[in-house]
């Protein structure tokens, strides 16, 4: 992007951790940007144990259907994020970007992040030959079936949350909701597109790869276990 430093953003796999250890890896990566020293983008990786998630986006959840979803062995959190309802587990690869937006497009909004991380997820699926596809509903679809999830929280320029890609996700976790609100439409995922087994693993070196892209930014990889 012309006039702009290409922004560098360090990358950490997580691995598997559950949603309360996510939430609290943002938060201190979140307190980083607040703090004086130099810039603190991150990009947290991970995979979560199941867990539903419900956004800021509707009238409060009721006790019942959470009580009803913990009952399936998930765990359920209610979060500041943009979005509805919707799942995690394994065998999904979750991006959380700690970002300050103002490094990466002067001027640029929410609907720019937005449209990035859209844009990252696709460039993911085509690279493996999915033709995956934006829609008027936020997240990246296959036709009818969302295979990226989007949801995300900003403030003072610094976002948290993020994205979930479905790799070779146990996808029935998703029938007893309905997914981010979305009636009449589906989920699906890599390993059900390509009719073989696509794994986290397999996929998080092409992803980081369109993100960098996406993002014009320059990652850093790094192997610790996290904040």
């Amino acid at each position: 992007m012309p006039g702009l430093e290409r922004p560098a953003v360090r990358v950490l796999r997580l691995g598997l951790r559950s949603y309360e250890q996510a939430l609290a890896a943002q938060a201190h990566c979140v307190e980083k940007h607040r703090e004086p020293g130099p810039p603190a983008d991150t990009l947290l990786l991970c995979q979560h144990p199941p867990v539903y998630t419900v956004g800021l986006r509707r009238a409060p959840y009721p006790a019942s259907e959470e009580e009803r979803l913990r009952a399936l062995g998930a765990d359920f959190y209610r979060t500041d994020r943009g979005g509805l309802l919707t799942f995690h587990g394994p065998g999904q690869l979750v991006c959380y970007p700690v970002l300050d937006l103002r490094r990466f497009r002067r001027g640029g909004g929410l609907r720019w992040y937005v449209s990035q991380l859209e844009g990252t997820a696709i460039s993911l699926c085509r690279r493996l030959g999915i033709e995956a596809q934006r829609s008027p509903h936020t997240g990246v679809w296959v036709r009818d079936n969302k295979i990226c999830a989007i949801g995300i929280h900003c403030g003072r320029y610094i976002t948290s949350h993020g994205l979930a890609l479905n790799c070779n996700t146990d996808l029935t976790w998703f029938e007893h909701i309905v997914p981010c609100g979305i009636i009449g439409k589906g989920v699906t995922s890599l390993s059900r597109e390509l009719d073989r087994d696509i794994t986290v693993e397999e996929t998080t070196l092409p992803f980081m790869e369109s993100f960098q892209e996406h993002f014009n930014c320059t990652l850093t990889f790094e192997d610790e276990s996290g904040p």
